[in-house]
């Protein structure tokens, strides 16, 4: 058998391997090709991870994230105890991917009632991880490279970034103030759109508005006067909505949630997004769901087939018996559903004198667990940084954070000049995305310096996590022995 002439391979790469020079290049050879998608540009950055950073660093109550401190419901613990006790192996298996059965099955008798029209729970409902999950299958599922996506502010902030990672353009309409001629408290109510501004947002190019109400951060319950002109201008423009509407269970004073996709010719064009973290504060467990037409939600199914798949089939397995429950006893005292809004109104109103008292001036919310307050009497007690950008309510909840006993973080999230807390624990600030439209810069005379605080379940006037005079720079810190600790 002839051999070939000349070194062998394998002699060849021992040679080139034992030699200094490959031994350099393999220790600094680099990509030199760019790693990140385009669609990541510009939305790598994440408030929460910040200032949930920064309360543990400093043992503060973190109310930046909209989770409560207290447990969920007994009823449904308890069907998440029998769901993982009993005897139904199945249950620790997958399940319908786009919802199982008997959550699908129920959702669609709920909001069948709701709505006042048949639903087929195959078709008309698909189930999500969270409500986080429903909106990233809405923006991709729906927007395209180039339309127009109306947003209105104050919005919850990941619509912008996901809009944008979706090929979409962000059009940014504010809801206004119109504070009382007789000096009393401003309510969320006081802040509407002015409809030739909202009219002015819709083109050719506008291929959905995001609807959020009852709204994050500012408590605004949209009124159906407010709704018909949205849905007369969707009609009009033959534009869809994605109606997020987490907190219909967290309504206050007596208000009615109006569901949007109930107004004549929105039905065909509208998703309605859900969440069983505020519906039940279960946030943990991560189970939502959108509600629309097929002819929508069939291209919700085709994201949701090709990312996630799958949700817990546990959790949506308790879920489901939670919301059967709820079904049997709807507009009843017994009522979860009716039980915590009033629970959370009265932990509301303290909030407000306590702010008041302190000297602040919350605005009155009509419903979800947050609160807005004007924080400009506090601008003295916080050092200024004649070198940094940085805007003041996001200075001003880093200080809070680092001096005092809460934690919280800064509004620009949500709109320019507005600072946000949580609330289940306290109060705190943070910032958002949306400072940086500088065209929604407010006058000083009309929109002062704001700060969102959320309503905690947890926290009683005996246990005040204010104090009641003015706050210095005296640090007072929470032990972690306190029930304001989570």
């Amino acid at each position: 058998m002839l051999r070939r002439a000349g070194p062998s391979l394998r002699h060849f790469l021992l040679e080139r391997n034992s030699s200094a020079g490959h031994s350099s290049y393999s220790r600094e050879a680099k990509m030199s090709r760019p790693v990140q998608a385009r669609r990541l540009e510009g939305i790598d950055k994440n408030i929460w991870v910040e200032f949930v950073k920064l309360a543990a660093t400093y043992s503060k109550v973190n109310l930046g994230q909209g989770f409560p401190d207290f447990p969920a419901p007994d009823f449904l613990r308890e069907a998440l105890t029998r769901t993982l006790s009993g005897g139904n192996h199945m249950l620790h298996q997958y399940t319908r991917a786009f919802g199982h059965p008997p959550l699908v099955k129920v959702l669609a008798q709920f909001f069948e009632k709701l709505l006042g029209r048949d639903l087929d729970p195959m078709t008309n409902v698909m189930v999500t991880v969270g409500a986080y999950q429903a909106l990233f299958c809405c923006f991709q599922a729906l927007v395209d490279e180039g339309d127009e996506v109306i947003i209105i502010e104050p919005f919850f902030d990941c619509y912008e970034p996901m809009v944008k990672m979706a090929g979409g353009t962000p059009v940014f309409v504010p809801l206004r103030p119109n504070p009382p001629k007789d000096g009393k408290l401003m309510s969320s109510a006081d802040w509407q759109l002015d409809p030739a501004e909202l009219a002015s947002k819709f083109s050719e190019r506008t291929k959905a508005i995001v609807l959020n109400s009852p709204n994050n951060p500012l408590g605004k319950v949209f009124s159906r006067g407010e709704l018909e002109l949205i849905a007369e201008l969707c009609v009009k423009h033959d534009v869809l909505c994605i109606s997020d509407e987490v907190y219909e269970w967290l309504v206050f004073d007596g208000k009615q949630h109006t569901r949007i996709a109930s107004l004549q010719g929105m039905w065909e064009r509208t998703v309605i997004i859900g969440s069983a973290g505020k519906t039940f504060s279960a946030t943990g467990w991560k189970v939502g769901w959108v509600v629309g037409p097929d002819r929508l939600l069939q291209h919700l199914r085709t994201v949701h087939q090709n990312s996630v798949y799958h949700c817990a089939t546990i959790a949506q397995e308790a879920v489901a018996q939670g919301f059967q429950r709820e079904l049997m006893l709807y507009g009843k005292p017994e009522s979860y559903f009716v039980q915590l809004p009033k629970e959370l109104q009265q932990k509301r109103d303290w909030l407000v004198q306590s702010l008041d008292g302190v000297g602040m001036k919350p605005i009155i919310p009509e419903g979800t667990y947050f609160l807005v307050a004007d924080i400009s009497p506090f601008k003295s007690d916080v050092p200024d940084d004649p070198n940094s950008d940085e805007p003041y309510d996001s200075r001003f909840a880093k200080w809070m954070v680092k001096n005092k006993v809460k934690g919280s973080g800064p509004s620009c999230s949500f709109y320019p000049g507005w600072v946000c807390a949580h609330p289940s624990s306290g109060w705190g600030t943070w910032s958002s995305p949306t400072l940086g439209h500088s065209r929604l810069q407010p006058a000083p005379e009309q929109h002062p310096q704001l700060h969102m605080l959320p309503l905690p379940r947890a926290l009683l006037p005996s246990r005040s996590p204010l104090s009641t005079a003015r706050p210095t720079r005296t640090t007072t810190p929470i032990s972690s022995g306190s029930a304001l600790q989570r």
